[in-house]
């Protein structure tokens, strides 16, 4: 691969790394805020899709992932909510988590279920490490068992080839 093209990979996967970033802050405004998808959409799109944020992180979003990821989640929250349910310790409830940590975990849970084209080691490394740009403390390792579990139940394949 040359140079140009290396540069270019590297910029894109910068852009869906923000994406997926973004879409876990939109995840968590809308569970804590109760605001829709559409509104949120537009929000991050108008303001929040480009430059630094409050975790540090900087880039330009891959707005139509962005855009899937928020959708995506709204539109099979019961499923995705189900599958995530059923991969946690056995006294953990999904409302009883940290509003952040529900929404890596929709979000990664989504991609898991519903993007097959994206590599399974891709989504987990992903999320683990923007649980990482939120907490310091077990979430990190909490998530990345969790997203462990359900891949490996949905993910056959992939995983265990």
């Amino acid at each position: 691969m040359n140079s140009a093209a290396q540069n270019h990979a590297k910029q894109h996967a910068i852009e869906r790394r923000t994406a997926r970033l973004r879409a876990v802050q939109a995840l968590f405004q809308m569970d804590i805020g109760g605001m829709g998808a559409r509104r949120v959409i537009e929000e991050f799109k108008e303001n929040r899709l480009e430059g630094v944020d409050d975790t540090g992180a900087e880039g330009v979003a891959d707005i139509a992932l962005f855009e899937k990821l928020v959708r995506g989640v709204v539109e099979h929250q019961t499923a995705i909510d189900k599958a995530i349910s059923a991969h946690l310790a056995k006294n953990w409830r999904l409302d009883r988590l940290d509003a952040t940590v529900r929404g890596i975990l929709r979000a990664a849970s989504f991609e898991i279920l519903q993007a097959p084209g994206t590599p399974t080691k891709v989504i987990l490394d992903e999320y683990t490490d923007i649980t990482g740009d939120f907490f310091s403390g077990p979430e990190r390792g909490f998530v990345n068992a969790a997203l462990d579990a359900l891949a490996r139940d949905e993910r056959k394949d992939v995983l265990n080839a």
